[in-house]
């Protein structure tokens, strides 16, 4: 399915700009998952295709939230030098020679174009998503917020898990699938993943969205 037919399908279904859906509908939060150097930076190995793009359309809605006053979490994914708290994150598929994300590398740094708004609160977590081993869901409630807006990197990995978590703790989730990114896959382009985990999150996780959408 292409993405402009994916899209029509999704508006069908589940309207972009209906009732809970905008930022003044329920309190809301948005959650700039790993917005890091590892992403962005061309020499990286997990490099994501147009991520300049993807970070203006995250920028987009940082500048939204901090408009209106809402809050907005930046959260990083950082490991310890040691290794002492990646459990199977790095070895699912036998022993690990070696892990990205080490504390104090360049690349668990915020991507260099990202706008941290001075009002962000941060979180660092070690796992795909940001609700495992945080204080994330006990901040959120101490906001009384109701709903998730999602973006950041990797669509299928941190940002699905944390809009998969999210949803199963009872939060309403938007997912912003313009403003993720991730690299393509040997069978999978970035456009098909996230054509993909739209698709998967359409049918019961989450809102489909994209930021014009969104920001209406």
């Amino acid at each position: 399915m292409s993405f402009f037919l994916l899209e029509h399908t999704m508006r069908e279904l589940l309207p972009l700009t209906g009732d809970g859906e905008s930022m003044k509908s329920e309190p809301t939060a948005l959650l700039v998952v790993d917005a890091q150097r590892v992403y962005t930076d061309q020499k990286s190995e997990l490099y994501c295709p147009a991520s300049d793009k993807t970070i203006e359309n995250i920028n987009s809605l940082i500048d939204a939230f901090s408009e209106e006053k809402l809050p907005i979490f930046l959260i990083r994914h950082v490991h310890s030098v040691d290794g002492s708290d990646l459990g199977r994150m790095f070895d699912f598929g036998g022993p690990a020679a070696d892990f990205n994300f080490k504390e104090g590398s360049e690349e668990v740094e915020y991507s260099l174009t990202l706008r941290r708004a001075p009002a962000a609160r941060e979180i660092v977590k070690h796992r795909y998503s940001a609700f495992q081993g945080t204080d994330l869901d006990e901040r959120l409630r101490a906001l009384k917020v109701e709903r998730v807006v999602i973006c950041g990197f990797m669509t299928n990995f941190c940002c699905e898990s944390t809009a998969r978590e999210a949803h199963d703790r009872d939060y309403y989730v938007t997912f912003v699938t313009e403003a993720t990114g991730c690299p393509a896959l040997p069978q999978m382009s970035q456009e098909e993943i996230r054509e993909v985990v739209a698709t998967l999150l359409g049918a019961g996780f989450a809102t489909i969205t994209d930021c014009a959408s969104f920001l209406v």
